[in-house]
């Protein structure tokens, strides 16, 4: 439910705080006092169009919040599905700002959205009937999700969703498989290829950092030969002054005067410790310059040589040896599957014709149950229109099954039949989508009379009902004001009406008014007490003055309030 709104800089609101309760509440005002453009900004909320002239004279910027609160499981496994999660305390901030420059921003919980997340949230928190946008009743792709909820044919669509599912899986398997026979030889003699030039040069993992290392020693040879050569002789080959022969006579000359200076002896072995470190570091010296056999240049050519072929293969099938085998390894997969392919293509569509009948016989089970509850939703809502003084217009929910062009069903993810809400608003016109139906007051009593039918199955939390009480009055206001409330026990509902009738059935009245404050004018909003309903209501039904035979006929309208289950008890009693 929308627990908060805030307008600011919207017309003639200059800040505007709105705090709702659930239930129903009705907005009432003299012609001009603001009621449109607190619309105006719910559906700014909504994503709707914002016109940049709407921004308050002297300012940059307009901003609308709405604070929605008490979402039921069914809106929030919608909104997840959406990514969007509500905070701590379960509310959803929604916040627009619009600039006389032309740009927006939307905000959730503080966080910037884009406009086309921002109308998927909205449509899951509050709708505005009266206007196409956004109104989910009038939305065809809704239309097969409310009947089946009102259904309640859960079980029927699990099951046809597993045959479909498996339907699905073997369709696609064949599709993989099903090229046709030019197209599937030259795909196997691509694989063929591929598969003999990784095996030509039969890479191994690690291989080319080997080579690469090997090379780079064999184009060096003549500079490690020389320079091995000049530390090994300086380290432990030369017959003077080598490190090792210095470190062995410097330990025995320390050894000379052990006896008289005792730590010379600790000395001595720790330099003929050094002196076997360097010997050991001599011995693996000579080690880098032991000649490998044969020419080092046709050596090098050979592995220049197959880097070469190794660079090729990366071009080609991977970054590195161990792609290039992944690649081969799926090459070789796909070449099999081709090669078997004619026989698992024969045995798919034998398995696809059985999974079809299973899925015919699944979809034609969710179509019964369906038509039935169709025809009870026909059935039910017309008997509200005809409660609501609208007798001639007729509904229909259209089941129809879908086919491809060969007259086999056509699957979808949700069965094989296309739904959608028809109607006909007059005598002799055919049933029409509801979509192509004009807005206005006739259109929203009829949402009304399908929004009471269908009870909260739509999941939207809050209902605004704009112009309902255009071109009606007396008994039909009434019945109205009935069914709105009756509505109201399971969704919020925001009304904005000019019928004293339909604003006496609300649990809560608000008051759009004008006022001048610093030589300008701005709108405000009061909830009404007991006395503030009565004077309003009074107002409403007519009259330059107020009378006291007015006040008295607005509080008996107020304290005198039917509801469904009172009428249906009169309409049970016997008569005499």
């Amino acid at each position: 439910m929308l627990a908060s709104l805030h307008i600011e800089n919207v017309a003639v609101i200059r800040s505007l705080d709105l705090d709702l309760a659930p239930g129903f509440t009705v907005l009432t005002g003299e012609t001009g006092a603001g009621k449109s453009v607190i619309l105006d900004s719910i559906n700014l909320l909504l994503g709707g169009r914002f016109s940049r002239e709407l921004i308050r004279t002297g300012e940059t910027r307009a901003t609308v919040s709405g604070l929605f609160c008490g979402l039921d499981q069914r809106a929030l496994d919608t909104l997840a599905a959406l990514g969007v999660l509500p905070d701590e305390e379960g509310g959803l901030l929604l916040q627009k700002t619009v600039t006389t420059d032309g740009r927006s921003q939307t905000r959730l919980n503080g966080q910037s959205i884009t406009l086309a997340l921002q109308r998927e949230i909205a449509r899951v928190l509050l709708c505005i009937n009266g206007q196409h946008e956004g109104q989910a009743l009038l939305q065809k792709s809704s239309h097969l999700a409310l009947l089946d909820a009102y259904a309640g044919c859960t079980d029927e669509l699990a099951a046809y969703r597993q045959s479909y599912a498996a339907l699905q899986a073997a369709r696609k398997a064949l599709d993989a498989i099903s090229l046709d026979a030019a197209e599937k030889t030259r795909r196997a003699e691509m694989l063929a290829y591929q598969i003999a030039d990784i095996d030509a040069v039969k890479p191994k993992v690690g291989e080319e950092d080997k080579l690469t290392r090997k090379a780079a020693r064999l184009q060096n040879l003549e500079k490690i030969s020389r320079n091995t050569s000049l530390a090994a002789r300086y380290l432990s080959q030369a017959e003077k002054g080598s490190a090792v022969m210095l470190l062995e006579r410097s330990a025995q000359a320390l050894r000379q005067i052990a006896d008289v200076i005792p730590e010379a002896d600790e000395l001595a072995e720790r330099l003929d410790n050094c002196r076997y470190e360097v010997a050991d570091v001599a011995d693996r010296v000579m080690d880098f310059d032991v000649d490998e056999d044969g020419d080092p240049t046709e050596r090098l050519n050979r592995i220049e040589g197959r880097l070469d072929a190794l660079t090729r293969l990366k071009r080609k099938y991977g970054a590195d040896e161990r792609e290039i085998l992944a690649f081969r390894a799926k090459a070789a997969a796909e070449l099999e599957t081709l090669n078997d392919s004619d026989e698992r293509a024969e045995t798919l569509r034998r398995e696809i014709a059985a999974l079809e009948g299973k899925a015919a016989d699944a979809a034609d089970a969710l179509r019964a149950r369906r038509m039935e509850a169709a025809e009870r939703l026909r059935e039910q809502v017309l008997t509200t229109l005809s409660f609501l003084d609208m007798p001639k217009v007729r509904f229909a929910a259209s089941v129809t099954p879908m086919q491809e062009a060969d007259g086999r069903p056509r699957f979808a993810a949700d069965g094989a039949d296309d739904v959608e809400f028809m109607l006909a608003a007059n005598p002799g016109e055919p049933l029409l989508p509801m979509a192509k139906i004009a807005s206005g007051g006739e259109l929203s009593r009829i949402l009304l009379a399908l929004k009471r039918v269908l009870a909260d199955r739509d999941g939207v939390g809050t209902i605004v009902f704009d112009e309902i009480d255009t071109g009606i009055s007396g008994k039909t206001a009434r019945k109205i004001g009935l069914l709105l409330s009756d509505v109201a026990r399971g969704t919020q509902v925001l009304c904005v009406t000019h019928s004293a009738q339909v604003a006496s059935m609300a649990d809560a009245h608000c008051l759009i008014a004008k006022h001048e404050r610093n030589g300008r004018v701005e709108t405000a909003v009061t909830e009404l007490d007991e006395q503030g309903r009565i004077g309003e209501l009074a107002r409403i039904m007519g009259g330059i003055e107020i009378t006291d035979v007015q006040r008295e006929a607005a509080a008996e309208l107020l304290h005198d309030r039917p509801t469904m289950d009172s009428l249906n008890q009169k309409e049970d009693e016997p008569t005499e």
